[in-house]
């Protein structure tokens, strides 16, 4: 089995885009290796604050997170159907 870790997830990721909509959101599209888009987002209170880098850093993050939870999963039900099939 595959160790999930942050270098495992970033190889699965083969393109990163952003978009900015309106003067406070930012939108982070993660597309992995199997053609999967994940999208995490970000949002800012004020126009005033906005930092359009600190955006993309947390739209990607939250799009990351995404992606630990869907590997955490996939991992698991692989152990489980392993069990499965072992057991008879």
């Amino acid at each position: 089995m595959t160790r999930l870790t942050l270098e495992y997830l970033e190889s699965l990721i083969v393109d990163t885009q952003y978009q900015r909509f309106g003067e406070t959101t930012t939108v982070c599209a993660l597309t992995l290796k199997s053609g999967f888009v994940l999208v995490g987002k970000s949002a800012c209170i004020s126009a005033d604050i906005f930092d359009e880098e600190k955006g993309r850093e947390i739209a990607r993050a939250d799009a990351i997170n995404k992606l630990w939870e869907l590997e955490g999963y996939h991992a698991k039900s692989n152990i489980y159907a392993e069990l499965m099939l072992s057991a008879g």
